[in-house]
């Protein structure tokens, strides 16, 4: 169900109160202080507030070593299964989960797709794909409950700002958002590109925003900017209210 204006904040006046905040929801953590049963998690207690009934992790992935990654992926991690993350779910109360294809992969689906399927039907994906993809692929993924795709460009390598206006041409029949991990001051340069996209747009760890500076920062007039245009979303996830403008690679996908 789409939200409306009924049942969601004023997402700018939600943004800035939540320029400070920040929500792990990535699979496996940097840290990973794993316990007998919860991999890949932090600890054993439950969360001291319920997650509501049909609650989302909104990003996270899923890694196999069995399966190739492309030359030089600037991050690597152990294999995360669907059963380690079926027991994250048990701990923190989450029902529904969207798949992310991590950047160790360029344009290979193949483990988010998997990953997928072992969830069941609570599970939705984002894939990578570029420009190149055909049609028939694009069918594919959607019958496999893909609903979107991802542009990292800070760890930079399958996709490009160039493919976004092509691909989003291609992805509006579908109803999918294009969702992009990009540097803060990117987004500045980007603006005008990323606001004539027929499609919605999602950035990935609350926009990179970089702290002190915060609300404060240029980058973070450019986002209101978009999200006053109505079709933009920001992810709460991942560590990445940071003290520095983000490198050319992080720790992380």
């Amino acid at each position: 169900m789409r939200p409306t204006q009924s049942n969601i904040l004023h997402r700018r006046d939600f943004l800035t109160g939540a320029a400070g905040l920040t929500i792990a929801a990535t699979l496996p953590s940097a840290v990973a202080a794993a316990g007998p049963s919860f991999p890949y998690s932090a600890g054993t207690e439950r969360p001291r507030t319920a997650a509501f009934p049909g609650s989302v992790d909104c990003h996270m992935h899923f890694f196999d070593k069995r399966v190739a990654t492309v030359p030089g992926a600037p991050v690597l991690h152990p294999d995360a299964f669907p059963d380690d993350y079926r027991k994250l779910q048990e701990r923190i109360g989450t029902q529904r989960c969207v798949v992310v294809t991590p950047s160790a992969y360029g344009t290979n689906n193949q483990v988010t797709l998997e990953g997928m399927a072992a969830i069941g039907p609570n599970a939705r994906g984002v894939a990578v794909v570029d420009t190149s993809v055909s049609d028939d692929e694009l069918q594919r993924l959607h019958k496999l409950s893909v609903r979107g795709v991802r542009f990292n460009l800070v760890q930079v390598g399958a996709t490009t700002l160039d493919m976004a206006a092509p691909l989003a041409e291609r992805l509006k029949q579908f109803g999918w958002h294009i969702q992009f991990n990009m540097p803060a001051e990117h987004m500045r340069d980007a603006e005008d590109v990323l606001a004539k996209l027929p499609v919605r747009i999602v950035f990935d760890h609350m926009g990179h925003i970089p702290q002190p500076a915060g609300p404060s920062d240029p980058s973070f007039a450019a986002l209101r900017r978009l999200l006053d245009k109505g079709n933009t979303w920001v992810k709460l996830t991942g560590e990445r209210v940071a003290r520095t403008r983000p490198k050319a690679a992080f720790s992380r996908p």
